[in-house]
């Protein structure tokens, strides 16, 4: 008898000790890894739109998800130590739009899945398969489009069609802005426009790239989407508007800060299409079976208040393709 009261004694141990660690595992609060190329300023239109996109999906920051953030603050040397440390935490789950920390974590894990809020050329920079079966732990977004830059160049001609002279902000260490550029090159014949190429790869590069500008007598600027770019937006709208010269920026927190006029994919609607992948990826989908979605939603947005301060028009045909006039 009490040996078999021994053995109910040990079983009801185990039986306990199993529920209190199932309890414990369901308790269990998975943690995102976010990485941003810029500032907590510049880009928290993107960080709201993931976490509106996180709410619809029934998450709630700090009770049943936890995020973790990292800043690169534009110093794009830090992404791959950001990436790294969030590797160590283990997170569930990075999410980032940069090229360079979805590269960086492709190499340093093969197991941490991670989601790509609207990258440029996912094909091209070697990070995915393809689209549909992109293999590996990475899936999410592509922002890529390489008639965007030439759809803003359209744009901006219809805008100040006389003698358009126009620099281009780029970063040439960007494959994305390279091919874009070149699709530029092609179609400024035709649109009768002169092009005047302007190649930055750190914030020093700024001033010298407007004063190039200025010396060429460009009268219209043209702004790449690139990470180094973004993490500048103040600046080179200070810039823009210092010089006098009418810009076309590729996203809206530059018209935000001040600029002209913007053409481009949204980011916050990627932003909050990236949380869906999170979602699924919490539940068990494997990345590899989530296909890399394309953009779907475009805006063209002008600032008649900027237009006003540096003393320029936009024709009336202009102003109403546009999707939000800031007056």
């Amino acid at each position: 008898m009490r040996k078999l009261i021994l053995i109910l004694a040990a079983v009801v141990l185990v039986a306990l000790l199993a529920h209190i660690a199932h309890a414990q595992q369901a308790k269990k609060v998975p943690r995102i890894g976010f990485i941003v190329s810029g500032f907590p300023s510049t880009s928290q239109h993107n960080i709201d739109a993931f976490r509106q996109g996180l709410r619809e999906l029934g998450y709630v920051e700090g009770q049943n998800i936890y995020v973790e953030y990292r800043y690169a603050e534009g110093r794009t040397d830090r992404l791959t130590d950001l990436t790294a440390e969030l590797v160590r935490l283990q997170v569930e789950v990075i999410v980032t739009g940069s090229t360079i920390a979805v590269g960086a974590a492709k190499k340093l894990t093969g197991t941490i899945p991670v989601v790509m809020a609207g990258l440029g050329d996912p094909i091209g920079t070697g990070l995915v398969a393809s689209l549909a079966r992109p293999g590996g732990n990475i899936t999410g977004l592509s922002s890529f489009s390489p008639e965007l830059g030439t759809k803003r160049l359209e744009l901006l001609k219809e805008a100040f069609p006389r003698n358009l002279r126009v620099a281009i902000l780029f970063n040439g260490a960007n494959a994305s802005n390279v091919a874009s550029l070149k699709e530029i090159e092609i179609a400024a014949p035709v649109l009768g426009v002169q092009l005047q190429s302007l190649d930055v790869r750190g914030a020093e590069d700024f001033e010298p790239a407007f004063q190039a500008a200025n010396r060429r007598r460009a009268n219209a600027l043209l702004v790449q989407r690139d990470p180094l770019n973004s993490a500048h937006a103040t600046r080179i709208v200070a810039l823009a508007a210092k010089s006098k010269l009418p810009a076309m920026y590729p996203g809206i927190e530059y018209v935000n800060r001040g600029g002209l006029m913007s053409y481009g994919v949204s980011s916050t609607d990627l932003y909050r299409r990236a949380a869906t992948y999170v979602d699924k990826i919490l539940k068990g989908t494997k990345p590899s079976d989530l296909l890399v979605e394309q953009p779907m939603k475009f805006e063209f947005i002008i600032s008649l208040k900027t237009a006003k301060q540096i003393g320029v028009t936009i024709p009336p045909n202009v102003l109403v393709r546009a999707n939000r006039v800031i007056r």
